[in-house]
């Protein structure tokens, strides 16, 4: 998993962690706690999407190479 996508779903649950906690307490902050979290949450299905992208290039064109040297 690359390390961005580990910094950002990190970042989502203690984006929850930390609604919950104000919901909990009566606060309407906890709204800001979720939009940063979806926000975050995005952000790590984008990184993840993005590095298996790279991986399927990279081998397409590992084969290509392959083909044209062989």
């Amino acid at each position: 998993m690359p390390r961005l996508a580990l910094y950002t779903l990190a970042v989502c649950a203690l984006a929850v962690a930390a609604a919950v906690v104000s919901f909990t307490r009566g606060s309407w902050l906890g709204v800001v706690w979720i939009l940063l979290a979806g926000i975050s949450s995005n952000m790590t299905w984008y990184y993840l999407r993005k590095a298996k992208m790279d991986r399927a290039a990279a081998t397409r064109a590992a084969a290509q190479e392959a083909e044209v040297a062989g």
